[in-house]
């Protein structure tokens, strides 16, 4: 019987991990992808998405993680109507045939215990590239309403919209989108 219980005491700690990324789940109403490009060398213009969803985890200890981000092509909004149509149709976003953009990261990249960076995987209108964010912003605690632990980051990138096949009217309008996500997620 003592030797079945020892071997019960080595064998627990071994079929669990030492330690358990915590998952978050983003809040769609604290997120908010946006961009902005050149427009005719005349201006820059810029538009958001109203719609997204995606889970987070992060083990600060090991220095790892995950984001997944999916983004409704279909709710951009530039705050101009006949143009947010222009744009999702097969000219742009074409979301008839592809309703999402989406982020599925492949490293974190840490300073100390906060996450300064991401590398990863955009797909937009089928095509899969990698891109990289940096993180500006980056910071965890205790939400002060809800009392729910909540972490939140600025992420920053750019991207040449044609790579993705997103090529109406370059080189007028311009060609280098600058991408900015601010999040927040709730701990699950």
């Amino acid at each position: 019987m003592k030797r079945t219980l020892a071997a019960l005491a080595i064998a627990l700690p071994l079929s669990t991990p030492a330690f358990a990324a915590d998952s978050y789940t983003v809040d769609p109403s604290h997120t908010y992808p946006s961009f902005e490009l050149n427009h005719l060398g005349f201006s820059i213009q810029r538009g958001s998405f109203d719609k997204s969803a995606g889970k987070i985890t992060l083990d600060t200890a090991a220095k790892s993680g995950s984001i997944e981000i999916t983004i409704d092509t279909a709710s951009i909004n530039t705050g101009h109507g006949k143009r947010d149509d222009h744009l999702r149709s097969e000219d742009f976003f074409n979301v008839a045939k592809f309703p999402t953009m989406t982020f599925k990261s492949t490293k974190l990249k840490f300073n100390g215990d906060k996450v300064v960076g991401a590398d990863g995987e955009l797909t937009l209108l089928g095509v899969t590239k990698p891109v990289s964010l940096n993180v500006d912003w980056f910071a965890c605690g205790t939400h002060p309403i809800n009392k729910k632990a909540v972490c939140g980051a600025n992420a920053t990138t750019s991207l040449k919209r044609s790579d993705f096949g997103l090529a109406a009217y370059v080189p007028a309008v311009g060609d280098e989108v600058k991408i900015a996500i601010q999040v927040e997620a709730f701990k699950d």
